[in-house]
């Protein structure tokens, strides 16, 4: 993959018109747009075919995490929009994450279009150690975001979404062709907003990430074009 590839842009706005606007400006410089709760909430299955028609892949960052039987059912109805990465919650457990990924599996085959990536999200990056003790898990975050990415392995999925704190270790235990999504990526001039475990697009990279996820440092900058340029010079 060349870098551009590998920078994934959250649009994480509230109307079309905004975030076809970014996509129109970014689409030369970024491979991938991520759409997640809040404008696929407000717009509607709708922008990911409007951002389909500008040539860009996407990443839906719905985070499906329910029974089995539901959750793999919208990760079938994802597969449909076309979509060339999803998501589900590892913590939904091993029966729902395979589910899932056989269910995208047999979609794919049966519209006779490329399977999307499927992957699970691990520990959300806004969250610390003391998060984690509160909603009564009493691993340290490596350990419990290592037992989930190879329950996600186990489950056939593709990889997950880890933070840049834990990369390094995914990669060293998961393998080469596991994906990792690195959100909580924050260029050493942005601010890091409400993300704890964070990194600079280099250090994400660096230490094994295969796509980087950046959403504010770019979106809300006085000139986005300008600033998804200096995070692919990093990432370069």
């Amino acid at each position: 993959m060349t870098v551009k590839d590998r920078l994934i842009v959250a649009l994480d706005v509230d109307t079309k018109e905004k975030a076809l606007a970014l996509v129109e400006m970014l689409k030369a410089e970024v491979g991938i747009f991520k759409i997640g709760s809040e404008l696929f909430t407000s717009c509607g299955p709708d922008i990911v075919a409007a951002v389909k028609a500008k040539g860009c892949g996407i990443f839906l960052d719905l985070k499906f995490h329910d029974i089995p039987n539901t959750a793999a059912r919208a990760a079938a109805a994802a597969v449909r929009l076309g979509v060339s990465i999803l998501n589900v919650h590892a913590l939904g457990g091993y029966e729902m994450m395979k589910k899932c990924r056989d269910a995208v599996a047999l979609e794919a085959k049966a519209l006779k279009i490329p399977k999307p990536k499927i992957i699970a999200v691990t520990i959300l990056t806004s969250m610390d150690e003391n998060s984690l003790k509160k909603v009564g898990i009493d691993d340290n975050m490596e350990t419990q975001v290592l037992k989930l990415a190879k329950l996600a392995k186990d489950a056939s999925l593709d990889g997950v979404v880890g933070s840049p704190a834990e990369v390094k270790l995914i990669r060293r235990e998961l393998g080469e062709e596991f994906i990792i999504v690195t959100p909580g990526v924050r260029p050493a001039w942005a601010a890091s907003n409400d993300q704890k475990r964070i990194a600079t697009p280099k250090e994400a990279i660096f230490n094994g990430a295969t796509y980087i996820v950046v959403g504010r440092p770019i979106i809300e900058a006085g000139d986005p074009l300008a600033a998804a340029k200096k995070v692919l010079e990093e990432m370069g």
